[in-house]
């Protein structure tokens, strides 16, 4: 990958980067502001379907996603978008993020399945997407350490060093 022209793997990480932004303003923060309405957009699921642990645990999620993982996240792809390597940096700690949400909240349906006031029965279609985040992540750190020195502008006196033979 030259310094000029961004990589497929580059590109991966930044749609899908701000596919990922773009649905935890939309179902995570919304959803600890008003849960009613991020259940009638399709961004969450009822209560009477998940419970009110549900429902609480979806909250906590929205509230950590919208303080930490939100912010990390858009720091990550405008840093790397500018050849950053703080930008390289908090991409990887968010990658770190969007590997292990998955993990806990697919564990977290398992774990409730058949518990009083839980009726949740979407096991295949989320296990695949939330699967797909986890390999994504665990894809795009292996694709930034990989790439760690091409996806970063070189510090000044490694710049001193390509201008002078």
């Amino acid at each position: 990958m030259t310094r000029d022209k961004r990589s497929f793997g580059f590109w991966i990480i930044m749609l899908m980067g701000l596919l990922i932004l773009m649905m935890l303003i939309l179902g995570q923060t919304v959803a600890f502001i008003n849960y009613d309405f991020a259940v009638s957009a399709g961004f969450q699921e009822h209560e009477n379907i998940i419970g009110p642990i549900g429902v609480a645990f979806n909250k906590g999620f929205g509230v950590g996603d919208t303080i930490i993982y939100i912010p990390l996240l858009l720091a990550g792809l405008v840093g790397l978008w500018r050849r950053k390597k703080w930008g390289l940096f908090t991409m990887t700690g968010t990658l770190a993020i969007t590997a292990y949400w998955p993990i806990v909240c697919l564990s977290f349906l398992l774990f409730a399945r058949g518990k009083p006031g839980f009726h949740f029965e979407n096991y295949a279609p989320y296990s695949i997407l939330l699967g797909s985040f986890t390999l994504y992540a665990i894809g795009g750190l292996w694709y930034l350490y990989r790439n760690r020195e091409k996806l970063t502008d070189p510090s000044p006196s490694k710049k001193q060093e390509f201008n002078h033979p």
